[in-house]
Parts: C-alpha cells; sequence; structure tokens
C-alpha cells in the first residue's frame, strides 16, 4: 500500500512539474509580444515589471527621439530594420527560485507575408521573469534593462550641459541683440571633455542666438548670430553653470583663432560650421525641443526675406 501510494505522489509530482513547465513555457510565449520594437506596446505595463517599464517609459517616451535615433539598440531589442518581424520560440525556461524565472528564446526573422528571411539567422537571447502579485511578468531582456538606465543618465547629464548653455546664450550673449518674445539658441557639440577635476567639463561647440516673434503658429526671426568656441562648465549635485566662454574672433581673426581654440577639434568644427544644411537640420531638431518645453503651438519658423520652414 505504502508503495502505491509513493507512486501515486511521483507521478503526481511529475504532472505537476509538467505542468508549471508548460505554463512558463506558455507565459514566456505570452511575454514576448511585449519587447519593444520601435514603440513601448500600450498593453506592456500589464506584462511588465513597474520598475522595467518605468525605464523603458522614460526611453522610448521621455527622451528626445533624435537621441534614442543615435542608438538602433534602443529602438529595437531584436527585430531588425527592412520589414521583418521577430518570430519567437521559447527553448527553454529555468526558474531559478520562487519568483524568478529566466526564458532562453529563440529568434529568427521574418518578412511581413509570414514567409521566412533566408538570410536570417537563429538568434538566442534571454528574457527575465519575474513573479509579481500572482503573474508572471518581463523583468529585463538580455541584461538591457541596465544599458538604458545607463543611456538614460548620460542623457540627463548631456541634457542638464544643454540646457546651462542654453541658458548662457539666451541670458548672457543673447542680451546684446534685438530682443523678440523668446530667445532659442541653436547648439552643435564639436568636442566635450571632463577635467581632472570632474567637477568641471568643457564643450567646444558651434552655437547661434536666434530671437523670435510669435505670429500665428509661426516663429518669426527677429535677430541672430553666430556664437562658436569653447565654453567650460561646473558641475553641482546633478546642474550644471557656465563659468567661462571662450569664442572665436570676428572679422580678419576669425579663422587663426578657430584653430587655437578647436585645435584638434577643428575639422569637425569645420565641417558643421561650414555646412548650412547641417546647421539648419540642427535648428530645426532643436527648436521643436525649446517648442515643447515652452507648451506653444507652433508649426513653422521663418527667417526675414526667406519662406517658411515646417517643423
Amino acid at each position: 500500500m505504502k508503495r502505491i501510494l509513493i507512486i501515486i505522489f511521483a507521478i503526481a509530482w511529475l504532472t505537476a512539474c509538467t505542468n508549471n513547465d508548460e505554463m512558463m513555457r506558455d507565459r514566456a510565449a505570452e511575454l514576448c509580444q511585449y519587447i519593444p520594437d520601435h514603440e513601448l506596446n500600450e498593453r506592456s505595463k500589464d506584462f511588465m515589471t513597474a520598475d522595467f517599464h518605468a525605464v523603458l517609459d522614460t526611453l522610448f517616451n521621455h527622451l528626445p527621439e533624435h537621441e534614442a535615433m543615435d542608438h538602433e539598440w534602443l529602438y529595437y531589442f531584436v527585430t531588425g530594420n527592412g520589414g521583418t518581424i521577430a518570430d519567437f520560440e521559447v527553448d527553454t525556461v529555468e526558474q531559478t527560485d520562487a519568483t524568478h524565472a529566466i526564458a532562453t528564446i529563440k529568434v529568427r526573422q521574418k518578412w511581413e507575408d509570414g514567409s521566412f528571411d533566408e538570410n536570417s539567422d537563429i538568434e538566442t537571447h534571454h528574457l527575465m521573469m519575474e513573479k509579481e502579485n500572482g503573474k508572471w511578468l518581463i523583468a529585463d531582456f538580455d541584461g538591457h534593462k541596465q544599458d538604458c538606465i545607463n543611456h538614460i543618465a548620460v542623457n540627463r547629464r548631456e541634457q542638464a550641459i544643454r540646457k546651462a548653455m542654453n541658458t548662457y546664450l539666451a541670458e548672457k550673449v543673447g542680451e546684446h541683440y534685438l530682443k523678440g518674445e523668446y530667445c532659442f539658441p541653436s547648439v552643435a557639440v564639436v568636442a566635450e571633455e571632463t577635467c581632472e577635476d570632474t567637477t568641471q567639463t568643457r564643450v567646444w561647440c558651434d552655437t547661434w542666438i536666434f530671437w523670435y516673434q510669435i505670429s500665428g503658429d509661426t516663429l518669426k526671426t527677429v535677430s541672430g548670430g553666430n556664437h562658436s568656441g569653447l565654453m567650460t562648465l561646473r558641475q553641482k549635485g546633478k546642474n550644471f553653470t557656465v563659468t567661462a566662454f571662450e569664442e572665436t574672433a570676428d572679422g580678419a581673426g576669425n579663422e587663426a583663432s578657430a584653430h587655437r581654440i578647436f585645435g584638434p577639434h577643428y575639422d569637425v568644427y569645420h565641417n558643421i560650421h561650414s555646412n548650412s544644411d547641417v546647421g539648419e537640420e540642427i535648428r530645426k531638431e532643436q527648436l521643436k525641443e525649446h517648442i515643447r518645453q515652452n507648451g506653444l503651438t507652433i508649426r513653422y519658423y521663418q527667417d526675414f526675406g526667406w519662406d517658411a520652414i515646417k517643423l
């Protein structure tokens, strides 16, 4: 009788393990549908841990779009460009403790019509799962959570530096121009260097001052001018303040002063400064951010004597 009970118990235990394994695989397969692909799925909040979703929400929805575009992995964790879709297959699921598990995922790209891309290899990825309130959720994917946190920290620092530079340009340099309603500088960073005194940062830049007047849905330029050079900033906490700005000289001495100030960064500076298309694109992108930050409803900007340009 005892032997029969042991056998029954063993069968029940194996059945429970098998059912749990199938449940974990099914859940992992379901979670795969919410791995970011160029944007954060609206329903993903229900399938991710709160902290992982918060990181991705910041990344996809609260950073300037052009910042994320510089780092392709931030826009798609497993999918490729060119019209392919990730086809997921759960290989194994290892439950490491009562509330954590790792699913090994096989991924192959397929075309939108359902056929497979013959040139696409099968890749292996790892989905970290965590149990919260009785539900298994995505807690990480291939360690990208820390990558995202690091990128956000770098971006926050860059934004703090740009904010300090914009404030200095608007208040200290812009005061010498004919004023309008808004002063929105355009800043092209040529190079950046953290000094031995880590509270100090040096930024070589090609910057423009623009004062604008609002006319309907258009920003009309009142005045503007170029100011290239080297800014020194000091950090206190998370904020920065410009402590010095060495500008290139006007007139005949401009070229010589630019070589002296920019030094080994001169070629990069010259390529940016001399290319009006690059400068205009930088201006347009940063204008969008200024407009967003100031809560303005603006669709165009226009320099005197030129056609309006759509933002």
